[in-house]
């Protein structure tokens, strides 16, 4: 196995590498620019340059030469603006999703959002544009012929790691360290009974390994 980290340099995509690490899967991070790639490099981490506003034959280009038969899509704009929240957090998505089934990259993990698919909270998030685009990205996901995983998270900090969860319904709130959403990715990444599965969580008294399991 071998997982392809599209935002490696994400705050989530960035603990991932360390839960790779510390279970002796095999990635390469997947970056935005040459001093991305620099940095990582020196750190001995493999890297793969994946410029996700290019064309789709680009994008077929970089994921092929990672070499990865895993894909975590873990990029995001940012909140850089409406414009780029759409090439990338949804045109971007598309077209990893459209090179996977091309080139026979089965298994994909999509980090998204809570809320993603209740139209009734976007107004009051304040993020109304990554909403839609990760709406309308798991939708597409999910009549893909991949074997997917969607996660969605509940608010997102940086506090300390418990490694317990717990799953909500569509109306319920929660929030979550990233360390822990990481650590969510790299049990779905190890664990095929996950396919075809959504995940809503926040953080509760549940082992995640028992969750996502």
């Amino acid at each position: 196995m071998k997982v392809l980290i599209i935002g490696a340099h994400g705050k989530v995509g960035h603990l991932l590498i360390g839960e790779l690490q510390s279970r002796n899967i095999d990635f390469v991070a997947g970056l935005r620019s040459q001093e991305q790639i620099k940095a990582y490099n020196e750190n001995n981490i493999e890297t793969q340059f994946i410029d996700l506003t290019a064309s789709l034959d680009n994008i077929k280009d970089s994921i092929e030469a990672s070499g990865a038969d895993v894909i975590v899509f873990s990029a995001g704009a940012g909140g850089a603006g409406s414009d780029l929240t759409l090439q990338i957090d949804l045109d971007g998505a598309i077209k990893t999703m459209m090179v996977a089934e091309a080139i026979g990259i089965k298994r994909y993990i999509m980090v998204s959002s809570i809320f993603s698919d209740n139209r009734s909270k976007w107004d009051a998030s304040g993020i109304k544009p990554y909403m839609i685009a990760k709406h309308y990205a798991d939708d597409h996901l999910r009549g893909t012929n991949l074997d997917y995983t969607i996660i969605h998270p509940g608010g997102l900090t940086d506090d300390d790691g418990t490694g317990k969860v717990k799953l909500l319904g569509s109306n319920e709130m929660g929030s979550i360290p990233r360390v822990d959403v990481a650590k969510a990715i790299a049990l779905i990444i190890q664990n095929s009974t996950t396919i075809g599965k959504e995940y809503t969580f926040a953080s509760g008294d549940q082992p995640a390994e028992d969750v996502f399991r």
